[in-house]
């Protein structure tokens, strides 16, 4: 059974995974750290400390993973770009990332789940008036990867790099096996990759 759920959601999810994540109260040393983290406006760009070959290699490879569900060649380079840029920055693996999104919304930009959460990485609105402006908005791309990786990052220092406890509260499931499962055999299976990523 669990096999057959896995296969399921990693070849096509067609509803948003999110789950009812809680609101929590951030201690203000937090907020701020958060708030300076989703305040950059820098241009996503490839970040590789181990040189331009292996930017293009990832991209390449990674696109052509992507082609079935992103048709589009410039969408889907830019939100790979994007996905790289941020959770580089983040002190995330892209492939991670990556599986983050198969699993919470299966590549699809404007995903709305049940809970309200939004966009690729199926984050919830409360974050905008926690750590945010206003005026984001979370189908954005770079806004919904920028939130995304930045949430992720903080729970799994929280967790204390505990992968299985900081994926269940990111998508409010904490404590059960589901979810945590399925992104780690998207990110080890369908987005691994042996090459240099940073």
């Amino acid at each position: 059974m669990k096999r057959a759920l896995a296969l399921a959601a990693l070849l096509a999810p067609l509803a948003a995974l999110a789950g009812n994540q809680d609101e929590e109260k951030l201690a203000d040393s937090v907020r701020a750290s958060l708030q300076a983290a989703i305040a950059d406006r820098a241009v996503p760009v490839l970040n590789f400390k181990s040189g331009a070959d292996n930017a293009h290699r990832w991209l390449s490879e990674m696109s052509k993973r992507l082609e079935r569900r992103i048709p589009d060649r410039k969408q889907r380079t830019e939100l790979l770009k994007t996905v790289q840029y941020e959770a580089t920055r983040a002190g995330l693996d892209p492939q991670l990332v990556l599986g983050v999104i198969q699993i919470e919304s299966g590549f699809r930009k404007y995903a709305l789940s049940s809970a309200g959460a939004r966009g690729y990485m199926q984050v919830m609105p409360f974050w905008v008036r926690l750590i945010g402006e206003r005026q984001h908005n979370l189908f954005a791309l770079r806004t919904n990867l920028r939130y995304g990786c930045v949430i992720l990052r903080y729970y799994l220092d929280r967790e204390q790099g505990d992968f299985f406890r900081a994926l269940g509260r990111y998508n409010g499931s904490l404590g059960q096996a589901d979810y945590p499962n399925l992104v780690h055999s998207a990110w080890k299976g369908t987005w691994k990759y042996d090459g240099a990523t940073s």
